[in-house]
C-alpha cells in the first residue's frame, strides 16, 4: 500500500507517473477496494497540494530567466482562471491539464482548504471510476 501512496503522489506531481495502473494491480492483487482507493486518493490528492504549493511561490521568480511562463502566459493563464475559477479543479484528475490547474490555484491563492476539498473530490471520483472499471474488465485476467 505504501508503494501505491508513492505512485499517487508523484503521479500528481509535475512529474509523470502511472497511478491508475498501479490502483488496478493492487486491486487484482486482493487489496481491498476501498483501502486502496482511500490510500490512492490520499496520496494523489496531496501531491495536488505540494503543487498549489508551489504554485503560491511561483510568482516570487517569474522576473528569472528560467521561469518557465512568459508574462503573457501568465496573464492567459489568470484570465483562463478567472473566467472558470476554483471550480476548474475540478479537472485537476485530467491529463495533461490538471497538474497546471492545481498551480494556478497556487498562483492565484485559493485558500487551502478549498482546494484540498476540490481536488479530493476529483481525485476520488477518478478513483472510484478506476476502480469500477477494473473490477468489470480485468477480474478474469486477476485470477
Amino acid at each position: 500500500m505504501l508503494s501505491l501512496f508513492l505512485v499517487a503522489f508523484i503521479s500528481a506531481t509535475l512529474l509523470p507517473g502511472g497511478s491508475e495502473v498501479w490502483l488496478a494491480r493492487q486491486w487484482c492483487l486482493g487489496q481491498p477496494p476501498l483501502a486502496i482507493w482511500l490510500v490512492a486518493t490520499a496520496g494523489n490528492t496531496l501531491g495536488s497540494l505540494v503543487n498549489v504549493w508551489l504554485g503560491r511561490y511561483a510568482r516570487h521568480f517569474e522576473d528569472r530567466r528560467w521561469f518557465p511562463a512568459s508574462p503573457q502566459g501568465l496573464a492567459r493563464a489568470e484570465r483562463w482562471y478567472v473566467r472558470f475559477g476554483e471550480w476548474s479543479l475540478l479537472l485537476s484528475w485530467a491529463p495533461l491539464v490538471g497538474d497546471p490547474l492545481t498551480v494556478l490555484a497556487g498562483i492565484f491563492r485559493l485558500p487551502w482548504w478549498r482546494a484540498a476539498l476540490l481536488i479530493g473530490l476529483a481525485k476520488g471520483a477518478r478513483y472510484a471510476l478506476v476502480l469500477y472499471l477494473a473490477q468489470a474488465w480485468l477480474a478474469p485476467l486477476c485470477q
